[in-house]
């Protein structure tokens, strides 16, 4: 596999090339310059060509420690980690000096590049003899954004493919990686988390919101498991990013690393827990189907209180009673405090999204709550549960049959999932009802 990194200036289209090489719309794209700011990463197979691609920040020089500059520092480490660049200019502006310091930075790297002229519309192809000067060649020109060159950049590609390497193929195993996505609200440590899982300075972090964009991902492993970790950007509440074009797209990009995932860790600011959004949030997880596990951060800045974490999850269960029982876990992204706990959250949770439970127990388990609470009566009536089964995992879907189901107060449904969670160790996972109410055989006589 050839791990490949897009460079060039800002807005130049290594994003737009990126998702066309990838196959499918994975980085955001808009017109504003320096929209991609952490490296972002997919495999892509072409034809014979296994691909790992990074999209990389527009290269440009900042003042030490400013945003520019740590942007910098993170696309030199995609160009120090990877086999091959392509190396992007825009074909309407020519070569400009930008191009030039990008060209002398990828030369002391040692690293091969292929030059890219890019915004080259079959209609018009553009004169840039002056590439030449900057050492690599004559530019392969495309348009990354209607497809076209792409035929003579794979061509330019295909001396640098390992003969011995074999197309990929789709193989399904026991031992997939888990699915974990990293969310909450702007600046609660997501980022930080993040590279402390990872083990490195992978996603930007700094004191300013908003600092993620895209969904970036990485692996995670831990002893025998491999994990595909997400880290995503803020979610804020929908009123302060209508209108705002690169917010939205922010916010697709993070919807979309939780619709992937199988479980969710949402971080949370213990200095300030549970705000309305950190509910939001947590509400759309469980409407979304996904195991979630809480990490209180920064629990190195509280002073030190007894039952402080059982204070918290009494509120937690009070306040979020569709995940109640979720893990709760208190870190510190910047000192690592009560990490080795989260994975063990992560798993136990995950356990519960796939757990199946046997029909004849499930009745049993009927059998028992029915006694200890009956569903009330309607306009006089009872309403009979006979059985139920679980037709789905992923997470545990119930379903119910008896008649009259309709007319059931969602506070017994809610008896209902807490008496589950507790017989079958379900906490950390949604729990869905599918209510099937049975024919009357006499009901037409």
């Amino acid at each position: 596999m050839i791990t490949i990194a897009i460079v060039g200036r800002p807005n130049v289209g290594k994003s737009t090339l990126f998702n066309r090489l990838a196959g499918r719309k994975l980085a955001i794209v808009h017109d504003t310059p320096g929209v991609t700011r952490d490296r972002h990463e997919a495999l892509a197979q072409i034809g014979p060509l296994s691909l790992r691609l990074v999209d990389t920040a527009g290269m440009d020089e900042g003042i030490p420690g400013s945003l520019a500059q740590r942007t910098l520092a993170q696309t030199k480490s995609a160009i120090a980690e990877s086999d091959l660049c392509l190396f992007v200019v825009d074909g309407r502006d020519g070569i400009t000096a930008g191009d030039e310091i990008i060209a002398d930075i990828l030369r002391r790297s040692g690293k091969p590049a292929i030059l890219l002229a890019n915004k080259c519309e079959a209609q018009r192809r553009v004169e840039l003899s002056d590439a030449f000067r900057l050492g690599y060649g004559e530019p392969v020109q495309i348009s990354a954004e209607h497809g076209t060159g792409m035929s003579d950049l794979f061509e330019a590609l295909a001396p640098f493919a390992d003969e011995r390497e074999q197309p990929a193929t789709d193989v399904e195993t026991k031992d997939a990686p888990l699915k974990l996505a990293i969310v909450g609200r702007p600046n609660v440590g997501k980022s930080s988390l993040f590279n402390r899982l990872v083990g490195e300075e992978r996603a930007l972090t700094g004191p300013e919101p908003g600092l993620t964009r895209d969904a970036i991902a990485a692996t995670w492993q831990v002893d025998d498991r491999k994990i595909v970790l997400h880290d995503t950007a803020g979610l804020r509440k929908r009123a302060r990013v209508h209108g705002q074009a690169l917010e939205e797209l922010a916010v697709e990009s993070t919807l979309n690393a939780i619709r992937f995932a199988e479980c969710v860790v949402q971080v949370i600011d213990c200095t300030a827990p549970f705000e309305k959004q950190d509910l939001a949030i947590a509400d759309l997880v469980s409407r979304e189907g996904r195991a979630i596990v809480f990490a209180l951060n920064k629990w190195d800045l509280l002073e030190p209180e007894s039952g402080a974490i059982t204070r918290f999850k009494r509120l937690l269960d009070e306040l979020l009673p569709q995940v109640a029982g979720a893990p709760l876990v208190a870190v510190s992204a910047l000192s690592g405090e009560g990490l080795d706990r989260l994975f063990p959250a992560v798993l136990a949770a995950d356990a519960a999204w796939n757990r199946h439970i046997p029909t004849a127990e499930l009745n049993r388990f009927l059998g028992r709550a029915l006694e200890r609470h009956p569903p009330p009566a309607v306009r006089g009536r009872r309403v009979r549960l006979r059985y139920m089964t679980q037709p789905k995992t992923r997470p545990p879907t119930f379903a119910l049959f008896g008649n009259q189901l309709k007319s059931l107060p969602q506070s017994w449904l809610r008896y209902l999932q807490n008496e589950l969670r507790a017989a079958f160790r379900l906490d950390g996972t949604p729990i869905r009802f599918s209510l099937r109410t049975t024919k009357n055989p006499y009901a037409n006589e």
